[in-house]
């Protein structure tokens, strides 16, 4: 910071009148803090220099001017966060810098003033929450991600206009990319959950409705992330095979040989060079779903839903990367997971006592000539109702061997490998609509692992249609069948409600199809309970508490059956899940269940208004889950807000602030009786005035004007039978806010004391006055 002596009129038109210098060197551990331009800053005297920086610790905002400066260091005394006074940068990586202005002293002499250019803070802003969102990766410090978040989601205008895609700002992309190179080069073990939940926040964003959930949803991806790799090695990246490179039918084969020989260097190394070498994003996913369905259902799904996220991730934030790091870098973090799954070959459950290894491997024979027949038959579009046939099929008590042969007639009469994963994929979620609460816990992942694999095999499909894929689709079936034990008894379905109950007034049903409902004059009628508003009060209410499973499904069907609005009931879920700390299982059954949403559009059936009963039981699933596993501490969600708090210069310290307690009685006594610390609750001080007029309990007629003008009332309680008090009222709590408040107390002090000779103009005299009468009595 530069300080400069300048008496000249014309200055930078940013440099503002600060303070007096004498004011700054004599006020209180030279240290005055001043508010300009809707902004505390606080003027530090030190070595006989001015030093101006704001006045809200970067960590969690406490007032500067409380704290110390002990060798050209100041320390907060909240946290205890340090600062270098002249640039306000921070000792302690956890709090952030505090911004800092250059300062001027003009005119000299006794009419020094201080003066600082409150635009010239030195901080480049974008460039300052790039590295606080990486230190807060780097050090696991979720606070800081979130402040990083809040303020990039809360760009400039002209970003927020250019949307890249639906729901995203170009900074959001920015630090959704961030966390994924974080996550891909600091963690050993490669792909995991936290890059999962990263990716399943990401694809959530455009449900999301507001911009403070979009920024909720990146913070908890990128915590989870921070988490991941916190005490984790980094991963180091091999480099792609030395030029000549062979044909990427080559490097496929050999990929799929080293990930059966759980050789992951060797693998890591073949999908490196097929980046280098040029291979399309269909290529690669290609090469990689296919060695991921080479076994069966590995890593109880995981795997597979992985390498789904890990396409998706680049999908958001671009293939076509120049020397193409950052593919080379996702892709290949999958490689160990790949190596080191569990298959479920080797598994009791699908071996014993019916061998599903076999039935599956010999379907897999018969997919190639199935879909060579269907092609030469011109395949005809699969009816709802083979459809339907298909879902009950999986969900009845059938055979595993009668199972896959539904698979394979239905491939035959003409369902494309992506109606095939669809009802595949609504069958699993059927499972967790009917999962009964009498199972134990732990089981619900059982039913969930089903339906992610199954919703990832469907997004596979809708990439790229393959025979190895698609094997992928006979693996979800076989884990629906083995899940067939969690159905019974089958928890119900809510279903649309009967006519009776829907004319039955007084009933929910009735007022949600009768609600939106426009009078003859075209206006809504508000007089009826609103479905959205029954949404938004029930649901989140339903969540606070425990056991609210089967509660929770069926006002989510009531509200779809009833009319209610999408958008608005995926944006109310989405918000539910983000108070919850974060459970990746959870995320994942809320990604999927949204994702698969996408193959529903109400204007195929004609009908804007056409609700179809699939996406309602597949987010009757999602709710019911979400449900069974709330509430949780919701820890996180706290630390996202006090980030947001403080971007939108929110206080989370407040002064200490005194608070008298008086008593004033029916017969014209008044008593302080206590002093208390506390937090204000603010109310009008009229009313106050008038009450007490009306009763004839203070002599108000003492008190100046000005007094009764700034008197701020918190609380008002009135009781009947305080002891050996016969009709009177409590006031509790007045607050002091100015001088005149103070007065306005110790008027009622000194009355209550039968004081004599108050005066009542001066009240820098009366202070004094007031305070003496204290020391004598």
């Amino acid at each position: 910071m530069t300080q400069s002596e300048n008496t000249s009129t014309n200055q930078s038109p940013h440099y503002v009148f600060a303070a007096k210098l004498k004011d700054v060197e004599s006020a209180a551990n030279s240290c005055l803090a001043v508010q300009i331009e809707n902004r505390a800053i606080v003027l530090f005297y030190f070595n006989s220099k001015v030093y101006a920086i704001d006045n809200r610790c970067p960590h969690m905002g406490f007032p500067l001017n409380r704290g110390t400066v002990k060798d050209g260091v100041l320390t907060c005394h909240w946290h205890h966060a340090r600062f270098d006074l002249l640039n306000g940068g921070t000792f302690d990586q956890w709090a952030g810098d505090v911004p800092s202005f250059p300062v001027q002293i003009r005119n000299g002499n006794d009419e020094a003033e201080v003066w600082f250019d409150i635009a010239d803070s030195p901080m480049d802003k974008k460039m300052h929450y790039r590295q606080l969102l990486q230190n807060g990766l780097e050090q696991n410090i979720p606070l800081m991600i979130a402040k990083a978040v809040v303020a990039m989601a809360n760009g400039d205008e002209n970003d927020a206009k250019e949307e890249p895609k639906k729901g995203y700002t170009s900074d959001l992309i920015k630090a959704f990319k961030e966390g994924l190179e974080f996550g891909c080069r600091f963690n050993k073990s490669g792909w995991g959950q936290g890059l999962t939940i990263h990716t399943c926040m990401m694809n959530m964003v455009p449900y999301l409705g507001t911009q403070e959930n979009r920024a909720n949803a990146l913070f908890h991806g990128l915590s989870a992330i921070a988490q991941d790799c916190a005490l984790s090695p980094p991963r180091f990246e091999v480099s792609a095979l030395p030029q000549p490179w062979l044909e990427l039918s080559v490097l496929k084969r050999w990929f799929r040989q080293f990930v059966e020989s759980r050789d992951a260097r060797a693998a890591e190394r073949c999908i490196v060079t097929a980046v280098r070498l040029g291979a399309s994003r269909n290529e690669l996913a290609d090469i990689l779903f296919a060695a991921a369905t080479d076994h069966r259902f590995i890593d109880v799904g995981h795997t597979i839903d992985f390498t789904n996220k890990a396409l998706e991730a680049l999908d958001t934030v671009g293939w076509d990367n120049g020397d193409n790091e950052i593919v080379e870098s996702v892709l290949s973090s999958l490689v160990l997971g790949y190596a080191k799954a569990e298959r479920m070959e080797e598994s009791n459950a699908w071996r014993h006592p019916v061998d599903l290894i076999v039935i599956l491997e010999d379907a897999f024979c018969k997919i190639p000539s199935v879909l060579e027949k269907a092609r030469r038959n011109k395949r005809k579009r699969w009816n709802d109702i083979s459809r339907d046939r298909l879902v009950a099929w999986l969900l009845g008590d059938n055979t595993a061997q009668s199972i896959a042969n539904e698979l394979l007639d239905a491939l035959s009469q003409g369902a494309s490998e992506v109606d095939l994963s669809g009802a595949v994929a609504y069958a699993a979620s059927l499972r967790v609509a009917q999962f009964h609460t009498r199972n134990e816990f732990g089981d619900w992942d059982a039913v969930l692992h089903a339906f992610t694999f199954a919703n990832a095999i469907d997004q596979g499909l809708r990439r790229l249609k393959t025979p190895e894929l698609l094997r992928g689709v006979f693996d979800a079936a076989m884990r629906i069948y083995l899940n067939r034990f969690l159905n019974i008894p089958p928890a119900p379905i809510p279903k649309p409600r009967l006519d009776s109950a829907a004319k039955e007034k007084g009933s929910d049903y009735y007022y949600y199809n009768n609600t939106n409902k426009n009078d003859d004059d075209g206006a809504i009628n508000a007089s009826k309970p609103n479905a959205e508003i029954l949404l938004l009060d029930e649901l989140p209410s339903v969540l606070d508490k425990q056991q609210q499973t089967n509660q929770a499904g069926q006002l989510v069907a009531d509200y779809l059956y009833g009319g209610g609005n999408l958008d608005l009931l995926l944006a109310t879920l989405g918000s539910l899940l983000l108070r919850e700390d974060r459970n990746f299982h959870s995320i994942q059954m809320m990604e999927a269940a949204f994702r698969q949403l996408h193959r529903f559009n109400p204007g195929d059936h004609g009908d804007a208004n056409y609700v179809d009963a699939e996406f309602v039981n597949i987010l009757v699933s999602a709710a019911r889950y979400l449900a069974a596993h709330s509430p949780s501490m919701r820890s996180q969600g706290r630390t996202f807000q006090i980030g947001n708090q403080l971007h939108h210069g929110k206080h989370l310290f407040e002064e200490k602030t005194l608070y008298f307690h008086i008593i004033c009685l029916d017969d014209g006594t008044c008593a302080i009786m206590s002093v208390n610390l506390g937090k204000m609750v603010r109310a009008k001080s009229l009313f106050f005035f008038k009450l007490a007029q009306q009763k004839g309990l203070c002599p108000f007629e003492l008190l100046a004007p000005d007094c009764i003008q700034v008197l701020t009332l918190t609380r008002l309680m009135w009781t009947m039978d305080y002891p050996k008090v016969p009709i009177n009222f409590i006031v509790e709590y007045l607050h002091i806010m100015i001088i005149q408040s103070f007065c306005f107390l110790a008027y009622l002090y000194l009355w209550a004391n039968k004081q004599e000779q108050i005066p009542q103009k001066d009240h820098n005299q009366f202070v004094l006055y007031f305070v003496k009468s204290l020391i004598i009595n």
